[in-house]
């Protein structure tokens, strides 16, 4: 896309919207005049979310008309740390940004594929955060430098270190065993505490809190997983949490392309009675790939890695890395709202460049 038919960086105001038109001024000293006659609900849906991320201080990356007045797509910028790249110039290069699981993709035919590659490359050397913006299948569009606001970067609460395993006898357990089987549940009751939490999803265009972006399973994982487990302990129930890693694509149809890839994945599990003599199952509570409690086996099948890993944690572990070297955690759940936040806004830019989900095609 040529440069003079994009915008990357914040407005200098709220837009200011009529009955007939929105008014969006830019950080470049551009002001675009958008008909919002045309689309009532798509016209509202792009002022409440250029006011969300105007509220934020959040950069937005805006795909406009040939007459660079008029907004055709519009990209939230994500606010990460680059902690990896995986390949060389001239090539497809793989970025992974911290916190994301979402596969992220530079382009070697990028027409700025070389000025990208070294802000990327910049912001890994520095540790320092960026803002990226990207395409909904991540790839990237726009890269640049993000200073952090007065108050510092989000609080992670306190790393966890990891306890070595410890070897019990058989007697203690088995002991263990008749005891954690008081925070197990009926499959009828895990089936409530699904639809319980499931029924938070947000609604595409107009996502408010404090609702989950499940329809945005593409990144974002581990705060609804942990918002999801804060709703399942006011209900008196006792989650955990159940990590994957891998190389993961999942079908869906809330995402245009019908999948999504992802390095890692976390959703909640509950502890639910079977039939035999204490007997119990794990089931796995995740809405963005089922309509319903499922085994692990199930979950990780669907994910389309036979040799991914998956990992227990106690539902207190915010962020895990693989193999549990680091781990966060949020205990006033302030980080998980910033990160609901966050992929509500790009739940709500999706549906008003493609139209919302769930899509018919998949």
């Amino acid at each position: 896309m040529p440069k003079e038919s994009a915008f990357f960086g914040k407005l200098v105001r709220p837009p200011r919207a009529s009955a007939e038109e929105l008014q969006v001024e830019l950080e470049d000293g551009r002001s675009l005049r958008l008909d919002a006659r045309e689309d009532r609900e798509r016209s509202a849906a792009v002022a409440g979310l250029l006011a969300e991320l105007h509220r934020l201080g959040r950069p937005v990356y805006l795909e406009l008309a040939a007459d660079g007045r008029r907004l055709e797509r519009i990209h939230p910028a994500l606010v990460v740390r680059v902690a990896e790249l995986r390949g060389g110039d001239g090539e497809d290069v793989e970025v992974e940004l911290e916190i994301s699981h979402a596969r992220h993709v530079l382009r070697r035919d990028s027409p700025d594929y070389a000025e990208l590659l070294a802000a990327l490359r910049r912001g890994r050397e520095s540790r320092s955060p960026v803002a990226v913006a990207e395409t909904e299948d991540h790839e990237i569009l726009a890269v640049r430098p993000f200073e952090e606001p007065a108050e510092g970067p989000p609080d992670l609460g306190s790393p966890v270190e990891a306890r070595p395993a410890v070897r019990l006898s058989w007697w203690r357990r088995l002991l263990r065993r008749i005891l954690s089987f008081r925070r197990c549940v009926t499959a009828k009751r895990a089936r409530q505490l699904f639809d319980l939490v499931a029924g938070r999803t947000c609604a595409p265009l107009a996502p408010a809190p404090p609702c989950i972006p499940f329809l945005y399973p593409d990144d974002g994982c581990w705060g609804r997983a942990h918002e999801m487990c804060r709703l399942l302990i006011d209900t008196g129930a006792r989650p955990r949490k159940v990590w994957i890693y891998g190389s993961l694509t999942a079908p869906t149809k809330n995402h245009p392309s019908c999948a999504v890839s992802w390095g890692w994945h976390v959703a909640p599990t509950l502890c639910v009675r079977s039939g035999c003599f204490f007997g119990r199952q794990e089931m796995v509570i995740d809405p963005s790939l089922f309509t319903g409690p499922v085994p692990k086996a199930t979950w990780k099948g669907a994910q389309g890695d036979p040799g991914a890993s998956l990992e227990s944690s106690h539902w207190t572990i915010f962020h895990r890395s693989s193999g549990g070297g680091s781990t966060q955690t949020d205990p006033g759940f302030t980080s998980t709202n910033q990160v609901l936040t966050t992929y509500r806004g790009f739940l709500q830019a999706r549906s008003i460049n493609v139209g919302p989900p769930p899509y018919a095609h998949c």
